[in-house]
């Protein structure tokens, strides 16, 4: 069965700008945070195990921005898979406030990778089918 990760956030005077609104850069940041929520929660791949030998880096992201949030405002952040491939996942994620007003949507990609010992060089790794099978949970 498919099911939508989900995590809520506190718009915070540090998130804004002096408008009253998120400043963009805050924005691309909760993404992250997402996703760094995502694989510790859902998948059992904390980044703090997962970057001493690998990595997943966002190689795209496309985001639109669909409404101010402003500070003190509550937002849904929702996301997705969109599609999984051997070593990379497209997803999906929609931020939402009250009453499912989209503050903002888009899709990231990311890529599964090694990172060699002395950390010069990465390199694109497949994801185990244990992973991909928590991955897949997420598909839509």
């Amino acid at each position: 069965m498919s099911q939508f990760y989900i995590k809520q956030e506190k718009i915070k005077f540090k998130h804004i700008d002096y408008a009253g609104i998120v400043f963009y850069p805050r924005f691309m940041e909760m993404i992250n945070d997402l996703v760094e929520d995502w694989f510790e929660e859902a998948l059992d791949r904390p980044f703090s195990r997962m970057h001493e030998t690998n990595g997943i880096p966002t190689v795209d992201l496309k985001v639109q921005f669909k409404a101010p949030a402003r500070l003190g405002e509550i937002i849904m952040k929702k996301l997705w898979v969109k599609e999984l491939r051997n070593s990379s996942v497209l997803c999906g994620f929609k931020f939402v406030k009250e009453n499912e007003l989209v503050v903002l949507e888009g899709e990231v990609t990311l890529v599964n990778v090694k990172i060699n010992q002395d950390r010069n060089a990465i390199k694109s790794e497949a994801f185990s089918d244990e992973m991909k099978n928590k991955i897949m949970r997420f598909q839509f």
